[in-house]
C-alpha cells in the first residue's frame, strides 16, 4: 500500500447498503403483567434474525417495522411490526441479497432498480441505534405505582437498594418487565439453631 492510497475499509463487493439488525428474543413476555412468558413471537422463532430498516411512520412506543423469515414460511421475507423488548443482539449488518432488499423496501420497491435500497442506512447511524439498545437499561417500578419511573432506570442486574429523593428503596422482585422496588425491608430468611 502507497501512502496515496485511502486507509479507509474498502466497500465488500456485493454490498448493498447497510442495515440495522438484531435477534427474537429466547424468551418474551406477553400477557397481564408479563407473567404469559413465551419463546419466540407469535410470528418469528426465538432467534429468528430481523433487519430493522428506519421507519418512515411511527408504529408506536417501543415497536419498530422489521424483515424477517416468518415462523410458517421460511423461503420468504415478511414485513411485519415488533415489539423492541422482544429483540436482543442488536448489531450491523450488510444487504446482499435482492430478495431481502425487496423486503425492506415494501410496497416502495422500484422493479426497476431490484438492487437499490429506497430508505437506507449509514452505517454510523445503524451502529450508533445498536449500542444504544445493546446498552439498554431496566425500567425502574416503585411499589404503589402502576407505571415505570420516567426519569430512572437502572443497570441489569439491578442494585438491592438504590435511593431516590432522600429515600432508600429496596429490591422486591426483578423480572421481565423490569426491576420492583418498595419501601419496606426485605424479609429476613429465618435459619433454624442447631
Amino acid at each position: 500500500m502507497t501512502d496515496t492510497e485511502s486507509t479507509e475499509e474498502a466497500t465488500p463487493d456485493g454490498l448493498l447498503g447497510w442495515c440495522l439488525v438484531a435477534n427474537v428474543a429466547r424468551e418474551t413476555s406477553h400477557g397481564d403483567s408479563g407473567l404469559d412468558i413465551q419463546h419466540g413471537t407469535k410470528h418469528f422463532r426465538a432467534g429468528t434474525l430481523l433487519w430493522l430498516p428506519p421507519h418512515r411512520w411511527d408504529p408506536g412506543s417501543g415497536r419498530r417495522p422489521a424483515v424477517g423469515r416468518h415462523r410458517g414460511n421460511t423461503r420468504r421475507y415478511v414485513h411485519m411490526i415488533v415489539r423492541t423488548d422482544d429483540l436482543e443482539n442488536f448489531r450491523v449488518k450488510g444487504v446482499y441479497s435482492e430478495a431481502l432488499v425487496r423486503g425492506l423496501n415494501g410496497y416502495g420497491h422500484d422493479p426497476a432498480a431490484p438492487r437499490t435500497l429506497q430508505n437506507p442506512w449509514s452505517r454510523e447511524e445503524a451502529q450508533k441505534l445498536a449500542d444504544a439498545w445493546s446498552g439498554r437499561r431496566e425500567s425502574l417500578f416503585i411499589e404503589g405505582r402502576p407505571y415505570a419511573h420516567p426519569r430512572i432506570s437502572v443497570p441489569n442486574p439491578p442494585p438491592m437498594e438504590i435511593q431516590i429523593d432522600g429515600e432508600t428503596l429496596h429490591l422486591a422482585r426483578y423480572g421481565l418487565r423490569g426491576a420492583h422496588y418498595s419501601r419496606r425491608l426485605p424479609p429476613v430468611e429465618w435459619t433454624p439453631e442447631p
